[in-house]
C-alpha cells in the first residue's frame, strides 16, 4: 500500500511540475489556478474592505501608473513568447492604503496593495517600481500556488495521494493560510519562501526594466531599507532574506535585468 501511495505521489508530482518564467526553475503546482484565484479574490475583498484607501491622490495615481506600466510590459512579453494563456489569470488592480506599515503585497491574480508606510522608503517613482516589480513577480511566478502545494505535502505527508485525488478543495482550504504568510514553520517551508523572495527579486528587476524603469534603483532602495532596520531579524529565522544578501544577489542580476531595459 505504501508503495502504491508513493508511486501515486510521484506521478502527481511529475504531472504537476511547471517552469517559472525566465528563470526556468521547476516548481510543483498541485492546486488549479481557478481554485487559488477564487480563494485569493475572497481574501482580497475582505482585506480591501477593512482598510481605508489612501487619500493621497498623487501617490495613489503613481502606484496605479507604475503598476500598469510594468504589468502591461509583462503581458506584452508573455504574448511575444507564446504564453497568452497566462494572461487570462491576471486581473490587475493597484491600490494604496492608509497604513503606516512598511509593506506591500500582491495576491494571486495580480491584486497589488501598497501601504503608505513604504513610500518614505521608495521615495521616487523608480523606487516604487522596485517594489512593484517584485510584487508582480510573485503573481506571475505563481509563488502562492507553489507555497500552498509545499504546505500540502508537509501537512499531509504519506496521505497526500488520497487528499489530492478525493478531497483537494478541503485540503486547500485547510492550508490556505500559507498563501498570505500567516504563519510558517522551521524546516522545509521557510527555505522555499526565501527562494521565492530571491526569485521575485530577480524577476522584479527584469520586469521593472521591461516597464522602462532603471533596475539600478533597487540597490539604493534596499540600502535605505537596511538603514531603516528592516534586516534586523536573522535570515534563518525569517521568510525574507537579509537586506545585505539581497543587495549582493541583486548586483549580480543587474547586467541581466539591464538587457530588458527599454531603449
Amino acid at each position: 500500500m505504501k508503495k502504491i501511495i508513493l508511486l501515486t505521489i510521484v506521478a502527481i508530482t511529475l504531472v504537476a511540475c511547471s517552469n517559472v518564467l525566465i528563470t526556468g526553475r521547476k516548481q510543483l503546482l498541485l492546486v488549479s489556478d481557478a481554485e487559488v484565484l477564487s480563494m485569493s479574490a475572497t481574501a482580497y475583498k475582505q482585506f480591501i474592505d477593512s482598510v481605508p484607501k489612501s487619500k493621497d491622490a498623487v501617490n495613489s495615481l503613481m502606484v496605479s501608473r507604475v503598476g500598469n506600466n510594468i504589468a502591461n510590459a509583462v503581458e506584452s512579453y508573455l504574448k511575444a513568447n507564446g504564453l497568452e494563456s497566462e494572461i487570462a489569470n491576471l486581473k490587475w488592480e493597484f491600490n494604496l492604503v492608509k497604513d503606516t506599515t512598511v509593506n506591500a503585497f500582491c495576491m494571486p491574480g495580480g491584486k497589488v496593495v501598497f501601504y503608505e508606510g513604504i513610500l518614505p522608503m521608495t521615495r521616487t517613482e523608480g523606487g516604487l517600481a522596485v517594489v512593484m516589480g517584485h510584487e508582480i513577480a510573485h503573481a506571475v511566478a505563481k509563488h502562492s500556488n507553489e507555497r500552498l502545494s509545499q504546505q500540502m505535502i508537509a501537512s499531509f505527508g504519506s496521505g497526500l495521494a488520497d487528499v489530492l485525488l478525493s478531497n483537494k478543495s478541503a485540503a486547500t482550504r485547510q492550508t490556505i493560510g500559507i498563501l498570505y504568510g500567516l504563519g510558517a514553520q522551521m524546516g522545509v517551508i521557510l527555505p522555499y519562501s526565501r527562494k521565492h523572495e530571491y526569485e521575485a527579486d530577480r524577476l522584479g528587476l527584469i520586469f521593472m526594466a521591461m516597464g522602462g524603469y532603471d533596475p539600478n534603483e533597487a540597490i539604493a532602495f534596499w540600502e535605505r531599507m537596511a538603514a531603516n532596520g528592516s534586516g534586523s531579524v536573522l535570515e534563518f529565522m525569517s521568510t525574507h532574506p537579509s537586506d545585505e544578501n539581497r543587495i549582493i544577489k541583486m548586483k549580480a542580476v543587474l547586467p541581466e535585468a539591464l538587457t530588458y531595459l527599454k531603449k
